[in-house]
């Protein structure tokens, strides 16, 4: 082998070696930005969050999912064909997230809005996770993460909030009283 493909040949070398390098650090500083995100979000939350304690009253899907940034399987989760009228809240903080009035079948599995039923009670951040570019949603009082939205949903808003069931809890519109929430009542009174 000549001087000069040797030369190549090493060169090629290391310039594969500073490509994994890059590419390993960006992957190891996505996972910490995801979770530093994740701390400071809890830490800005409005309720302080037993961890222990919630091990104990969630399923193990609704904590890897609601803590641990999880996602559900599609088509195989509680809420994804509910058709019921009334409201899907926080599982961890009871906040109130979305309403069946701006649910919809997106085709994806999992349950689809078009919109938040408070703007305040939802966090959206940057997300960079698995090498893809995403916005994912969290609750504001607890830090819960939700799922991603995207700019393929349909009119007026245009938005598809792609939530996971195990971050919801719902409560049926003739249960809104019981459990808290009959401010929402509104909601499904014919116009």
């Amino acid at each position: 082998m000549s001087k000069e493909k040797k030369y190549i040949a090493q060169y090629s070398c290391f310039k594969a070696q500073q490509l994994f390098f890059v590419i390993f650090s960006l992957i190891l500083l996505c996972q910490s930005c995801t979770e530093i995100k994740r701390k400071r979000i809890v830490e800005n939350s409005k309720i302080e969050i037993n961890q222990e304690e919630l091990k104990g009253k969630l399923t193990e899907l609704q904590y890897k999912v609601t803590q641990e940034c999880g996602t559900e399987r599609p088509f195989e989760n509680e809420y994804w064909n509910n058709k019921a009228a009334g409201i899907y809240v926080d599982i961890v903080s009871g906040e109130a997230l979305f309403a069946s009035t701006d649910k919809f079948d997106s085709g994806t599995g999992w349950p689809s809005f078009t919109k938040p039923l408070i703007n305040g009670n939802v966090i959206e951040r940057e997300d960079f996770s698995y090498g893809m570019h995403r916005v994912e949603v969290k609750s504001k009082a607890a830090g819960s993460h939700l799922g991603h939205v995207f700019p393929d949903g349909p009119a007026p808003t245009g938005t598809r909030y792609c939530i996971n069931s195990a971050s919801l809890k719902f409560i049926p519109l003739d249960k809104l009283d019981e459990e808290g929430y009959s401010q929402f009542k509104n909601l499904f009174e014919e116009k």
